[in-house]
């Protein structure tokens, strides 16, 4: 056999059969293995480099899932006919992946390493993102790569109320829970979610039944491991010298204390600049070739310090108790044309949130691997330089940027009106102006009242907090204690950043980072009771007392939308030959219409009055127009007979001579010129189905004239003979 080293492992996973391959693809990379879910295939590769980065303090792991568009059967839609930028959803994935595998490396790692998981086949009931995690731990787990996996990943649907492992396309549809847990063989390591208002008791129980279903597979790739896994590779340790690093901390220990205990992070970095200087001038000769190394001493010299207060004296940087939320405050209406802004803020973390309503057609198209083509709720999250006092130009969105606002996307979504209920759509703008921890958090506050003061009838107000943790040294787990609403250097140098999101009645969205291997049940339960008490107090005494409910008119300058139903066969005689129907409408009624392929029409408008035109105009060019009714048109041609009136683009009538006015016509042209607006009145439809006006009827009907007694009607022709003239007309 060419392969001789090919070999392929099966097991069942949520009813479905899973196949880890080795041995025959991506021969030079460290480790590879193909994934087979159903009909999914994903190929996960690992590599890394024989030595260490230089002049690096951290792992340089990267993480990437490429989305091939082959992999459904399609030609990518670019100019160049191929696969370009991730997909916001591919960045997502790429984050999901990193967070439970990135703390199992370890800490003091410096070489290079890459993980590629590339989307080969997808079967839409076997999730490639699933099957990638699963593929990835694998792969790392059997290379020679130093971590302490494996992990597994499932997605937890709730589906009528009961609980469903790696939910099918249709069970998608109709879940109120979108869960992906991450887990080793006792801990869970990642948790990211979204959801319709879940309880907490129910929350915690779908992440058990995950959990659950991960320690099969972490077992089942454990044999693998135990089979093929290769030796790992020896390596460089990065940590500092014991002794220097006991030499430096007696140096500046205490000096490092004064300048940590302060709620101001500007007082803080101003304390701390005089203290690395001087340590840079007593030790950079003996650090000649690495100066660095200084840097990273400092900040476990800091790291040391912070956690000893939490975990000894129960003593945060800035004072607080430890359950107890930095000062907050919310605003409204900072922006005189924005549809609806709000400002929240907690401590130095400030976020400015902007609501912009747009119309059907301004919904985002995406061009993914999944079935979802289109979204009308689009968040974006910007964080600049500025926030955190340093200076860096700006080049787009960064992959924490496309998570944040994902992040906060997913807590409102839940909470936001059908579009028949509100035909709009909708991008909210979190500008983060000023950070010191839980950014995305203060995000979800503020969008919650941009929103509500933009005039979205959302269902309810959702708020975010997020809970901390520090556990004992090397991450003993029953040495642990949590804290409400962590600032930067909580996060920076505490074990996790537990960000949970939701409405007075359950979680909207949850979002875990974690520095140790996981969590324990009794972590999650105590984070979730801490965190749900934070977010209604937000809720109750800064949001609420703010703006109460989500007005019930918009903005002067939102655009006005109005809704009407056509038959999907009539949407041609809407749109016209080339589109000409549809922009006259738009152009003469200064409006924007979208239709939709099952006739739900879309218009938009400033002026309410141009957009009932434009609506009515649509009603009559689709239903036609009402027997009795009386409509406004243009005299679009005349004939000896009559005048041919338009009240519609491509709704046309005739009005008979003898229906022209009130007293006797003997020419049309002595009444009407081509390009006059008349009123006209819808007579019944003639023998031939053709449409028929009446302008005297008109005139009689709104302007109250009276028919001068004398005249005589000369009778519409017959189809296909003679003139008749009734008695006395005749000549």
């Amino acid at each position: 056999m060419f392969f001789k080293n090919f070999k392929v492992w099966e097991t069942e996973l949520a009813g479905r059969k899973l196949s880890l391959e080795t041995g025959k693809m991506a021969g030079l990379a460290n480790a590879a293995v193909m994934v087979r879910y159903g009909d999914t295939n994903v190929l996960c590769t690992v590599t890394a480099s024989a030595t260490p980065r230089e002049g690096v303090d951290f792992f340089p792991l990267s993480v990437d899932y490429e989305e091939k568009m082959y992999s459904v059967g399609r030609i990518p839609g670019s100019f160049q006919r191929r696969e370009g930028k991730a997909s916001e959803k591919a960045v997502l994935t790429s984050r999901c992946i990193d967070r439970p595998i990135r703390p199992l490396f370890p800490k003091d790692l410096r070489n290079d390493c890459t993980v590629v998981a590339t989307v080969m086949s997808v079967d839409p009931d076997c999730s490639p993102e699933i099957a990638a995690m699963i593929g990835v731990s694998c792969a790392i787990a059997i290379s020679d790569i130093p971590w302490d996996g494996p992990i597994s990943g499932v997605n937890v649907g709730l589906v009528d109320g009961q609980i469903v492992i790696n939910p099918t396309l249709e069970q998608r549809a109709k879940t109120d829970l979108n869960l992906t847990v991450a887990s080793t063989a006792d801990l869970v390591a990642m948790i990211e979610a979204g959801g319709n208002e879940i309880p907490d008791d129910l929350m915690f129980d779908c992440i058990m039944a995950g959990h659950e279903e991960n320690k099969k597979i972490v077992k089942f790739i454990q044999g693998i491991v135990d089979e093929v896994g290769k030796p790992k590779f020896a390596y460089e340790s990065s940590d500092p010298d014991p002794v220097i690093f006991k030499e430096i901390e007696d140096f500046c220990i205490e000096d490092v204390k004064k300048a940590l205990d302060t709620d101001d992070k500007n007082v803080r970095d101003e304390r701390l600049l005089p203290i690395y200087q001087a340590v840079h001038e007593k030790y950079d000769e003996q650090f000649e070739d690495n100066t660095a190394k200084l840097d990273e001493i400092m900040y476990l010299i800091q790291k040391h310090v912070v956690r000893s207060w939490l975990k000894d004296e129960h003593k945060r940087v800035d004072g607080r108790g430890i359950d107890e939320i930095r000062p907050l405050n919310a605003e409204i209406d900072l922006l005189a044309r924005a549809h609806g802004s709000g400002l929240f803020t907690r401590g130095q973390t400030q976020v400015l949130s902007v609501a912009t309503l747009g119309t059907i057609g301004d919904a985002q198209q995406l061009d993914g691997l999944d079935e979802q083509k289109e979204k009308r709720y689009i968040h974006h999250y910007n964080f600049p330089s500025y926030s955190v006092g340093e200076t860096k130009p700006s080049r787009g969105p960064g992959r924490r940027e496309i998570g944040h606002g994902a992040l906060a996307e997913k807590a409102l979504v839940p909470v936001l009106p059908s579009i028949e209920d509100f035909p709009y759509t909708i991008r909210v703008v979190s500008e983060v102006l000023s950070s010191n921890g839980s950014t995305s958090q203060g995000s979800v506050c503020g969008s919650t009242l941009a929103l509500m003061a933009a005039g979205v009838p959302i269902k309810a107000p959702v708020a975010g907090i997020s809970c901390g943790l520090i556990t004992g040294d090397e991450g003993v787990y029953g040495d642990f204690m949590t804290m409400v609403d962590i600032q930067g250097l909580e996060d920076f140098y505490g074990d996790m950043d537990f960000k949970v999101a939701g409405t007075k009645e359950g979680i909207t969205a949850i979002q875990m980072d974690l520095k140790v291997h996981g969590l324990t049940p009794e972590i999650i339960k105590e984070a979730f009771a801490k965190t749900h008490k934070a977010r209604n107090y937000i809720l109750d005494e800064i949001m609420l007392p703010v703006i109460s409910e989500p007005r019930k008119e918009l903005s002067k300058w939102a655009p006005k939308m109005l809704t009407t139903k056509i038959d999907p066969e009539k949407i041609g005689d809407v749109i016209g030959k080339q589109g000409k129907v549809i922009q006259k409408i738009q152009a003469e009624c200064d409006c924007k219409i979208d239709i939709s392929d099952d006739g739900q029409v879309f218009i938009s408008c400033l002026d309410t009055e141009k957009g009932k035109n434009a609506l009515f105009i649509v009603n009559v060019i689709a239903n036609g127009p009402e027997v009795g009714a009386i409509y406004r048109g243009v005299v679009t041609r005349l004939m000896s007979f009559g005048a041919f009136v338009e009240i519609a683009p491509g709704v046309e009538g005739m009005v008979h001579i003898s229906h022209l006015d009130v007293k006797r016509t003997e020419k049309v042209e002595d009444v009407v010129n081509v390009g006059d607006q008349i009123m006209v009145k819808v007579l019944p439809v003639d023998d031939q189905g053709r449409l028929n006006f009446s302008r005297r009827e008109a005139l009689i009907e709104v302007e109250g004239l009276v028919p001068e007694n004398d005249i005589t009607e000369r009778a519409p022709r017959k189809p296909g003979g003679r003139r008749n003239f009734h008695k006395g007309d005749r000549k």
